[in-house]
């Protein structure tokens, strides 16, 4: 065990905790009303400075060794409920969080190294298909409660890297050749994403039943209460459906 090396880290530690003091200080003095761009710069900064003492604070565990790197990433994937499933063919993960943008520099060895631990994990126990020619499905879900300007277009989001721990253990290869990339938005009870992993012949009847859901749910915004809508007849409540459906 080389104390100086642990020492210095614990260093290192230490200021980044620091700065995350500072940003969470910076965050707490911000109007969210008459300066929420400056808000949304600040809690995204926070949240990298966290994922970067994260890291930081895991290569002390790796260092001293103490109960062995993959003893602490079983737990890390506990703790950030990272949960793989397999059905009828498709192969799901779900994350913590939602994506991060493109513009934005961030360690995402905060996500990566639980989720291929978790990933190696469900191989090693449960046999899964290796997917040729398949699709990938990227479900963002936001927190209902928030306000709905936080969706941001799919092209702003970084999916790659995500991707590139998936291919490890499921895909042939993630080119255009073999894998097509699918995009969903929805509400939920909080932020997470969801990906699904199928054979494309598959893809058409899953997707079928997901529809269906999404349809009903923008109904129930759009009409209210679920005893508003009953009064809605014959005509008006198939032409709205329609329009709906298309929206």
């Amino acid at each position: 065990m080389d104390k100086k090396a642990i020492y210095q880290q614990t260093q290192k530690v230490e200021n980044e905790l620091t700065k995350l003091k500072n940003t969470i200080s910076a965050l707490q003095a911000t109007d969210l009303e008459k300066h929420g761009s400056n808000y949304e710069e600040l809690s995204i900064e926070a949240a990298f400075k966290a994922e970067r003492l994260t890291c930081q604070l895991r290569m002390l565990v790796y260092m001293a060794d103490f109960t062995g790197k993959s003893d602490y990433l079983k737990h890390a994937a506990e703790a950030q409920r990272i949960h793989i499933s397999l059905n009828n063919g498709v192969l799901s993960v779900t994350l913590p969080a939602l994506f991060p943008k493109r513009k934005i520099k961030s360690n995402t060895a905060f996500l990566h190294e639980p989720l291929n631990y978790a990933l190696q994990e469900f191989v090693r126990k449960q046999s899964i298909p290796l997917y040729q020619y398949c699709t990938v499905c990227f479900i963002q879900i936001y927190d209902r409660r928030l306000s709905k300007k936080r969706i941001r277009d799919y092209d702003n989001l970084e999916f790659k890297q995500i991707l590139d721990v998936i291919t490890t253990y499921a895909l042939i290869d993630d080119s255009g050749q073999f894998c097509d990339l699918h995009h969903m938005t929805e509400l939920g009870e909080e932020d997470h994403t969801v990906i699904h992993i199928m054979e494309k012949s598959a893809f058409p009847k899953w997707l079928a039943t997901k529809l269906p859901l999404k349809i009903h749910r923008k109904m129930r915004e759009f009409f209210g209460r679920k005893s508003d809508l009953c009064k809605i007849r014959g005509s008006s409540l198939i032409s709205s459906w329609f329009l709906i459906s298309k929206g």
